[in-house]
């Protein structure tokens, strides 16, 4: 248990880290915020379908996996069309002031969701080192994402102050699915490797829907490319040592 809450927390704070830099530079070229979510992307994509799907399958069989995992796409979907948030690409016009940033730290939220879960059931699976690589993997993806957050926000004219403490925020919805998935676990051994499965759907959906699309819309498609290769590498080599 204080293994996990370390790493869950370490993991999440990694937002609030990220946002650091935001308040010093104070820019993002459209270029390198499609960099930075290749990346996430390529870490993202490494660590479900190397780790948390063979994990699932190593416990359990293929249809369990397949269920787990279209549970955890349509679980985002469905989130996505209930919940109000917008896209930092997809905001002209369509909101203004606080509102607009209230959306799109719901729009953050729902990503820190399968996030978080992915750290909780790793940790609760019991499976030795998959805890500290997923808080890993998903803490680097984390760093970048709280960056954007605050630069956007920063542009929206909210002050630097407030944009560094949203960051850091967004970062407990992602300790609280962590929580939630860690305790499930030890309720209910048997929904490990389905929730194993689960998030690495909603991770896949999240990747294919939203970071991919979103860090090819401005031209930057090759570099976004050549990132999100480098984020699956580097990954890779993550595992090779765990």
């Amino acid at each position: 248990m204080p293994e996990f809450l370390i790493g869950s927390v370490l993991a999440a704070a990694a937002t609030g880290l990220g946002a650091v830099p935001a308040l010093i530079f104070r820019k993002g070229t459209h270029q390198f915020k499609d960099i930075l979510l290749g990346f996430c992307a390529g870490v993202m994509m490494a660590a479900a379908v190397f780790e948390l799907i063979p994990r699932s399958l190593q416990m359990s069989d293929f249809i369990m996996v397949a269920l787990g995992v279209f549970a955890g796409v349509l679980f985002l979907s469905l989130l996505e069309t209930t919940v109000p948030h917008q896209h930092m690409e997809h905001d002209r016009g369509k909101a203004s002031g606080d509102r607009k940033a209230f959306l799109i730290v719901a729009a953050i939220a729902l990503h820190n969701l399968p996030e978080g879960l992915s750290v909780g059931v790793s940790y609760g699976s019991g499976v030795e080192g998959l805890g500290p690589l997923i808080a890993l993997a998903i803490g680097l993806q984390n760093m970048p994402e709280g960056f954007l957050v605050a630069i956007y926000l920063i542009h929206q004219r909210v002050r630097a102050g407030i944009a560094f403490l949203i960051a850091l925020l967004t970062g407990m919805v992602e300790f609280i699915a962590a929580v939630c998935g860690y305790l499930l676990t030890g309720i209910i051994e048997s929904v490990i490797p389905f929730g194993l499965a689960f998030a690495a759907g909603s991770m896949l959906y999240i990747i294919y829907k939203e970071l991919i699309p979103e860090s090819h819309g401005d031209g930057h498609a090759l570099l976004a490319t050549y990132s999100f290769i480098t984020g699956l590498i580097g990954m890779l080599w993550l595992i090779s040592w765990f």
